[in-house]
């Protein structure tokens, strides 16, 4: 996947995608926050020490999927996405069939 360029309609539709991904990820991140801050069964420490780790797994799944824009990282981010959910199957669908087929995860 490594060095295939997207083609550049579907850069086009990634750059919209990217963007949709982003939110979507960036609220399901805040409300797992929430949810540890909020969860009163732990210590104020705990919940810290947990928060601090968790904001620091998902600053690496957002690094990978979303910092690197460029045409030629566009499907292993895309893929990324995929993995980790922000990217869902109706999302792909306005894509060129050779962008799904490239970033299909196995099973």
């Amino acid at each position: 996947m490594q060095g295939m360029h997207i083609a550049e309609a579907d850069w086009k539709i990634f750059k919209k995608v990217r963007a949709k991904a982003l939110d979507r990820f960036s609220q399901r991140v805040l409300d797992e926050f929430r949810a540890i801050c909020n969860d009163t069964s732990m210590t104020a420490h705990e919940r810290y020490l947990k928060l601090y780790k968790h904001i620091h797994t998902r600053d690496r799944e957002m690094a990978g999927m979303f910092d690197d824009y460029r045409r030629s990282t566009a499907l292993l981010c895309l893929a990324l996405m995929r993995k980790h959910e922000p990217v869902e199957d109706n999302d792909l669908s306005p894509f060129s069939r050779q962008t799904p087929d490239a970033i299909r995860i196995r099973d």
